[in-house]
């Protein structure tokens, strides 16, 4: 007996990989696509997650890669739905995030599997014609023919089963008309295949419609065949299956348009994109915004924009405030209405009682109406106006003019300089002077009584001049202060003192270092104090005190093991007997001392080596054993029998160093060997 052909795998986002083949199509040959996808194929099926890093270096493999990755992925998930609808006929699966893409893949295969199951049940057709979606109806359409493919026996004895499976295969086919279904696997069609038993009948998704050849599926253009649902104002722009409608124009300002195309105001006061200072409210009004003061006026005033209660002029801004017979009069946040009384001539006014009408006395301060130069004189209901000392009348212009007596009068009236004023004259005096007591005259002001300078004050006629005492200098700012003179800063000032400047008021000091050294009697200079022999020094007796710029040093000699003292600083060798390594010992090792500041300049020679008597034929070798780890010195040959120790790089800091040269003379065939210890002192720099 045959057995019933496996069901096929679901294949969901076949657009998708339409979609991943073009990319591939334009992907350089370098870059192997199919690899790229079964990467992704790969990472789907191991990890089950999409999200970790892609190692490829190419963009598009990458893209391909997690496209390929979440198509796997998806099908595994629609896979684990028609399983769980196989096996227990239910959807309920224990899933911690129901919402997660997971859930929803397996709920959706899980539900498309046992709808196909009922159909098969209910002896309905297994092409699926409701428009859920493709991939459903492929997964309906699998449950549904699987589930004819493997339906179950009735239960009987073993004969039975025994007898069933003689069946031949011709008759197992007649009775399983689902194995001879042409819509199996799509059949010719593109997108949607139904088998009617006596033909097969394509169709094709919302938004597709048929071919003339009957099988394939074009995309409708809604907004040609006007099958759309624009509105006015909208363009209609086709997309592949469907159509989407786009404004003509914007929303303008203080709108935002929505996803369904519509107009929404934005509430500025909401999104805090306002510019409502902080004592205003913000009021949303559509399409814009209003700024209302917190604090609200009283009644009787009206607000300005910057929130200033401005007082309501209700005289002029309400109609015939007050009755007939009253007048009205603005006040403070509000009005009064007054009672009118008579008018009075020209010239009076009513008394206090408002009984009667008195005379106007228009002279009485601070009324003025003659103008400058007049003297008003009183008059019942009127004022006359004469001229007053210091003024001359104008016949033509019928006024009173000032009288210029400074011009009148030029060079007689004042000592400097003379001014006019109405009515009068001013006589003042020029910087540096002051007005006498009689008006007139100036004389010169000793402005050093007032101590305008800091330090010295000269009297000139009509000025002063400030002077500074020695060490100072007047200030270019306001030309009376005396500034201090830093004669350590000026260009000269490092020249002034031999190791340090100090200036103090008026002068300078100088410093010498706080121990080694002592000031010089010139007071600039700083000289090394000789410690060995002003004996200030704490050598012992077994040492030898050697003085260095700065300080000095306790040195002690102890000749070596085979060499005896034949002087205060050197050691000869012992006769050699029968020791085989005395003769390879140096004849002699003198000892020295050398000090040097840390500024000495280099290239400089510090010691010249060299046997005491020279021989024809000498030849010799100098070189440092020891004690020039840092590289400061190197050894140089002067002649055939002498040579020199240089100093080729500055220390840089004060320190002591013990330096070992080691002379070989080669004379008549014969070695001897000479060694210098060098006690170098290298001191600070003044």
């Amino acid at each position: 007996m045959e057995r019933a052909a496996p069901s096929r795998r679901v294949p969901l986002p076949l657009l998708l990989l339409g979609g991943l083949s073009l990319l591939a199509t334009r992907v350089g040959a370098d870059v192997a696509m199919e690899a790229c996808c079964a990467d992704g194929h790969r990472m789907a099926t191991q990890h089950r997650d999409c999200s970790l890093p892609y190692a490829s270096e190419s963009k598009e493999c990458r893209m391909v890669q997690e496209q390929c990755c979440h198509n796997q992925l998806e099908e595994l998930h629609c896979a684990t739905g028609i399983n769980l609808a196989n096996e227990q006929d239910s959807c309920a699966a224990p899933y911690s995030d129901k919402a997660s893409l997971e859930a929803t893949f397996v709920k959706r295969c899980c539900h498309c599997c046992l709808l196909g199951r009922a159909a098969q049940a209910q002896g309905q057709s297994c092409e699926y014609n409701l428009m859920v979606g493709y991939q459903c109806g492929l997964v309906f359409r699998a449950c549904c023919v699987k589930g004819q493919e493997t339906a179950d026996f009735a239960p009987g004895d073993i004969g039975e089963l025994q007898e069933t499976a003689k069946i031949s295969e011709i008759e197992e086919e007649q009775e399983d008309p689902y194995l001879n279904d042409r819509c199996r696997g799509g059949g010719p069609c593109k997108q949607q295949c139904r088998d009617t038993g006596e033909e097969v009948v394509c169709s094709c998704f919302v938004g597709y419609q048929l071919l003339p050849d009957g099988v394939s599926c074009e995309d409708i253009n809604e907004c040609i065949t006007g099958s759309h649902n624009c509105r006015l104002g909208e363009n209609c722009i086709n997309t592949v299956g469907s159509f989407r409608c786009q404004r003509e124009s914007s929303c303008g300002t203080g709108y935002e348009l929505t996803e369904n195309n519509d107009c929404k105001d934005i509430d500025e006061c909401e999104s805090g994109i306002h510019n409502c200072l902080p004592d205003f409210i913000c009021q949303n009004t559509l399409g814009s915004f209003r700024c209302r003061p917190k604090l609200q006026c009283k009644s009787g005033f009206i607000q300005d924009a910057l929130g200033n209660c401005i007082d309501i002029n209700e005289c002029l801004s309400i109609s015939a405030p007050c009755p007939v017979g009253q007048t009205c009069i603005n006040t403070e946040g509000s009005y009064t209405c007054q009672k009118n009384v008579p008018n009075c001539g020209r010239g009076y006014h009513l008394n206090e009682e408002g009984t009667r009408c008195v005379d106007v006395d228009e002279c009485s301060p601070p009324s003025e109406p003659c103008g400058p130069g007049h003297r008003c004189v009183n008059s019942p209901g009127s004022f006359r106006c004469e001229c007053k000392a210091g003024y001359y009348f104008d016949g033509i212009s019928r006024t009173c003019i000032d009288i210029n007596e400074c011009r009148r009068y030029p060079g007689r009236l004042c000592g400097h300089k003379c001014e006019n004023t109405p009515g009068s004259y001013y006589c003042s005096c020029t910087v540096g002077f002051r007005l006498s007591a009689d008006g007139r005259s100036c004389e010169d002001v000793n402005e050093c009584n007032s101590s305008p300078c800091s330090q010295e004050c000269a009297n000139v006629y009509g000025s002063y001049q400030c002077y500074c005492r020695r060490g100072y200098q007047l200030s270019d700012v306001d030309g009376v202060t005396c500034e201090d003179i830093d004669e350590c800063a000026l260009p000269t000032g490092g020249h002034i003192c031999s190791y340090r400047c100090i200036n103090i008021p008026g002068s300078f000091q100088c410093s010498c270092p706080s121990s080694g050294y002592r000031l010089a009697p010139n007071g600039r200079n700083c000289q090394d104090i000789d410690e060995c022999v002003t004996g200030i020094h704490n050598c012992s007796i077994n040492q030898t005190c050697f003085n260095i710029q700065g300080g000095f040093r306790c040195l002690a000699f102890e000749c070596p093991e085979n060499y005896r003292r034949s002087a205060d600083t050197r050691c000869e060798r012992l006769p050699c007997h029968e020791n085989q390594e005395c003769p390879k010992l140096p004849l002699r090792i003198t000892y020295y001392h050398l000090s040097f500041p840390t500024n000495i300049q280099v290239p400089a020679v510090v010691f010249r080596m060299g046997p005491s008597s020279a021989v024809p034929g000498d030849s010799m070798q100098l070189a440092i054993t020891s004690g020039n780890e840092e590289g400061f010195f190197t050894t140089q040959k002067v002649s055939h029998h002498s040579g020199v120790v240089a100093l080729t790089k500055p220390v840089p800091e004060p320190r002591d160093l013990l330096l070992t040269v080691k002379m070989d003379l080669y004379r008549h065939g014969t070695v001897s060997s000479f060694v210098a210890k060098l006690f170098i002192f290298v001191s600070a720099e003044l």
